[in-house]
């Protein structure tokens, strides 16, 4: 059991956790390469949402969704 843990460990550590590494790494070499990295991710995730809320709006214009008090178990 115990060599299992371990398995876990050198997984996360030594295999998973490498890109944060290597991140960590890059900031203290340069500090605009890893803010770029950063800017990167933020500019996916606006893209996302714009894209999500597009077609949320798409749905809401053709009149598809159910808005009445009883659509939803949680009302």
């Amino acid at each position: 059991m115990k060599d299992f843990l371990y398995a876990i460990q050198d997984l996360f550590v030594n295999v998973l956790f490498a890109p944060y590494d290597a991140l960590r790494a890059l900031e203290l070499e340069n500090w605009f390469a890893a803010n770029t990295i950063s800017w990167i991710f933020i500019i996916i995730g606006f893209v996302a949402m714009v894209y999500w809320m597009l077609q949320l709006k798409i749905f809401n214009d053709n009149n598809e969704e159910n808005k009445s008090v009883s659509a939803h178990s949680y009302l």
